[in-house]
Parts: structure tokens; C-alpha cells; sequence
């Protein structure tokens, strides 16, 4: 499909190959029993998890600050389980999260083997909305980060995706070209729409097969790459 085509392809990382649900959950168990924290993890995360990805729409909206995203997402999870806080709790969490996340690694199923296949005959990129001090100990705790040329994130660039700006970015700083580019991310508005509107060619993965379109092809593992390059 994009085989002769394609130059570079350009990967979201958090939900994307980064496993963020399970490594988020095990930094909550770690700093809730630091903490004293006696809540149940389950119901937390069946709160917080919707709260962070609202949050984070806010956020790529300009909407909100990271501050405000760290703080209110785990102010908002709290209050909705009835577990009493307050700012200093909340802040200490919060810069706890962002310093233990990083130290966990689960990536998603046949991420090294799609990554290994692509090296020789592609270049490798990243391009993220995360924070840059979290997203570059991710990559390398996973031991993924040699396999990319170039990592762009939404604080270097000034802007978020969908933004056209980052993307235009990352073309400038690869020296490729968007009719030769492939954006792969889990995000429809974010790496779909925004890669697309900058005209690169786009690859959705949904592994929770939770949407059905035809923006583009989409994918449920990341194996099924091989099939289009």
C-alpha cells in the first residue's frame, strides 16, 4: 500500500507503542502505597482514566496549561471517588506521577519487531504531544529510543497536535517530505486529522477496535504494518 512510497514514518508514542494505561496504573500503585493512599485502584482509574484523556483534549486545545492538566485530572478522579484532598496532597502526586512513569517500560505487543523491520529500509520518527522531560526516559527505559532519528514534541514546536505547525516541524527538521511521509497514532484528531491537513499519508491503530471509518486504514496491532510497507 505505501511500499515505494513512503520514505519516513512518524509514530505517536503514548498509546501508540508506549503502553500508557498500564504503565499510568502500575505509577498509581507505586505512589498511592508511598503515599498512604487507601483507595481502590480500580475505581480511581475507572474515574481518572476518561478525566486524563479530556484533559489532555483541553490541553491540545490551548484550552488548559500542563499545569492545570496535572493538577485538575487527579483533583477531579479524587472528588469523584470521594477521597478527601488537598493542594499539597494533590501537587505532591502529581510530581511523583511524572517523576516514576518513565520508570516503567510495557510497550504494546510486536513493537521491537515492527520497529527492527522498519529500520532498513525507513527512517524513524517520533511526534508527541507528551512532555519532553517524560517522553525521552520513556523511549530509552524501553529500550526503543535508537531506533528513531528524530523526536519532536509539542513543547519544542510551541503547539500541540493537531496543530499543522508540528508537523511541519518535523518535516523541516527530517528533511522529509509530507507526500513521502506515513503519520502512525491511535488519536483520529490528533495524528489522523492533524497528519493528513499537513498532507501525509496516515495509519490509524485502534487495538480496542473502538472506532469504525475511512479517514484511512486502520490497524489493531501493530504487526499488521508489515501488510502496507
Amino acid at each position: 500500500m505505501f511500499r515505494g512510497v513512503v520514505t519516513d514514518v512518524f509514530f505517536d508514542l503514548d498509546h501508540t507503542l508506549w503502553d500508557f494505561e498500564k504503565n499510568s496504573a502500575l505509577t498509581f500503585k507505586r505512589i498511592f502505597a508511598k503515599n498512604g493512599i487507601d483507595v481502590s485502584l480500580e475505581s480511581f482509574l475507572e474515574m481518572y482514566v476518561p478525566l486524563n484523556l479530556a484533559y489532555w483534549k483541553l490541553y491540545r486545545e490551548e484550552k488548559v496549561t500542563k499545569e492545570e492538566l496535572r493538577y485538575q485530572r487527579l483533583k477531579k478522579a479524587f472528588d469523584a471517588i470521594e477521597f478527601p484532598t488537598n493542594k499539597p496532597l494533590i501537587d505532591k502526586l502529581s510530581e511523583e506521577y511524572i517523576l516514576h512513569l518513565s520508570s516503567f517500560n510495557h510497550i504494546f505487543p510486536d513493537t521491537k519487531e515492527v520497529l527492527e523491520y522498519l529500520m532498513p529500509n525507513y527512517r524513524l520518527h517520533i511526534i508527541t504531544n507528551g512532555f519532553e522531560e517524560v517522553q525521552h526516559k520513556k523511549l530509552q527505559n524501553a529500550g526503543i529510543m535508537h531506533h528513531f532519528d528524530v523526536i519532536v514534541n509539542s513543547e519544542m514546536a510551541g503547539v500541540k497536535k493537531p496543530n499543522p505547525k508540528i508537523f511541519e516541524l518535523a518535516l523541516e527538521k527530517t528533511g522529509a517530505s509530507a507526500e513521502k511521509s506515513l503519520m502512525v497514532g491511535d488519536s483520529l484528531e490528533a495524528d489522523i486529522f492533524g497528519a493528513q491537513a499537513v498532507g501525509f499519508h496516515t495509519l490509524h491503530f485502534n487495538p480496542t477496535q473502538d472506532l469504525n471509518h475511512d479517514f484511512c486504514k486502520i490497524i489493531t496491532r501493530l504487526n499488521e504494518i508489515k501488510t502496507v510497507l
